[in-house]
């Protein structure tokens, strides 16, 4: 018995396929080259810095100093003076106290969420909020209450009477739509409840704010003791890796309780030098987070003078609805075979179940780019080629 059955035990894979051939909702890997000619609205390297001389000279230079891999944990040897260089930069930069780094965005995430919650706390959390928030709140072992977007009235009713801790999550931008979270109120809302907020900053920092300092510090925050913001190094640092800002004491915590800080090897050397040199050029030359927001702007008045549904933006990410999976898919691709390269978010990565090409706006983006962008993308969209 057991021969004939070993074989089938993952059968229930190709019913699974099936159902999303049905759906549109096949996902592929397609590897970009190096010297991609095509217009890039798609990527997240929001300031241009991914691949600036100053950015990959640093990552080249501690890859060759320190190695190509970290060789372990934070707590082993996973640590250098980049990561310690970063951190103190990073906190400095955005008004924080203290900065912990991690492997990834994700990683700091869950470490925000898993240890600042736990059995008996409350986590409530925006309907829309990223993956990495909705897996955090998951692992958390908490009660998790899951509200109306951007809605501070109903955040305060799911935490009014709670008796043990808890605290508010959101991100700052969202990354479907790239609307922004009404954070000054949400902050009020969690101070009248004696709730801690955790904002996740990944679509702010570097885009919103004095210089990019993000949009915890645009709405006064930064540095308050009841508020903790996550970031990523890959969007606007052209990095890679992500960190959690906050009270020291929140630091140290996670320092000894977070399990993906603990456990996870570290951020690679190169990945630090190039996200400390990225911030570094980011302080000298802050006029680059203001271009961002006026390409989306004028990205999005043109787009929607061209007869598309496009919702504003209120930092660099520009959606544009299309009328089904298969839709968009077709349109994003027509678009990148005339040169133009767009993201196309489908479910499960939508919350609503809207189908959308993702634009996201880049400070080198010259006026001819948002001209080419502009000509290319209502052109190709359903019903009109």
């Amino acid at each position: 018995m057991r021969d004939e059955t070993y074989g089938r035990v993952f059968d229930w894979l190709d019913s699974a396929r099936d159902a999303r051939l049905r759906a549109g909702l096949v996902r592929e890997v397609r590897p970009r080259p190096a010297d991609a000619a095509s217009l890039d609205l798609a990527g997240n390297d929001y300031l241009g810095l991914t691949r600036h001389p100053e950015v990959t000279a640093a990552a080249a230079d501690a890859a060759r100093r320190w190695g190509a891999g970290a060789t372990g944990s934070r707590l082993v040897t996973g640590s250098t003076a980049l990561h310690a260089e970063l951190e103190a930069e990073l906190a400095a930069f955005t008004g924080f106290e203290a900065a912990l780094v991690f492997a990834s965005g994700y990683a700091a995430n869950l470490a925000a969420l898993t240890a600042l919650s736990g059995r008996g706390s409350l986590i409530v959390s925006d309907a829309a909020n990223h993956a990495s928030l909705i897996d955090g709140c998951r692992l958390a072992r908490a009660e998790v209450s899951v509200v109306p977007h951007a809605d501070p009235e109903a955040f305060r009713k799911a935490l009014d009477g709670h008796p043990g801790r808890a605290l508010a999550v959101t991100d700052s931008v969202f990354s479907v739509d790239g609307d922004a979270a009404p954070l000054a109120a949400l902050a009020t809302v969690c101070r009248d409840a004696g709730a801690a907020l955790v904002v996740d900053d990944a679509h702010g920092f570097g885009v919103l704010g004095d210089g990019g300092r993000g949009a915890v510090a645009a709405a006064g925050l930064a540095g308050a003791p009841d508020v903790v913001a996550t970031v990523t190094l890959s969007k606007s640092l052209g990095s890679q890796g992500g960190a959690v800002l906050g009270p020291a004491r929140v630091v140290e915590h996670l320092l000894n309780a977070a399990r993906t800080f603990i456990f996870d090897t570290g951020l690679a050397p190169a990945a630090a030098g190039g996200a400390l040199a990225a911030l570094r050029l980011l302080r000298r030359e802050p006029a680059r987070a203001p271009r961002v927001r006026d390409v989306a702007t004028e990205l999005h008045r043109r787009l929607t003078a061209a007869g598309l549904a496009a919702a504003r933006p209120d930092a660099a990410v520009v959606s544009v609805l299309a009328p089904s999976p298969d839709a968009a898919l077709r349109w994003a691709a027509r678009c990148g075979d005339a040169g133009v390269a767009v993201g196309c978010f489908r479910p499960p990565s939508v919350p609503d179940g809207v189908s959308r090409l993702r634009l996201t706006a880049r400070a080198a983006l010259t006026d001819t780019d948002i001209d080419r962008a502009v000509e290319v993308i209502p052109a190709r969209a359903p019903g009109r080629h």
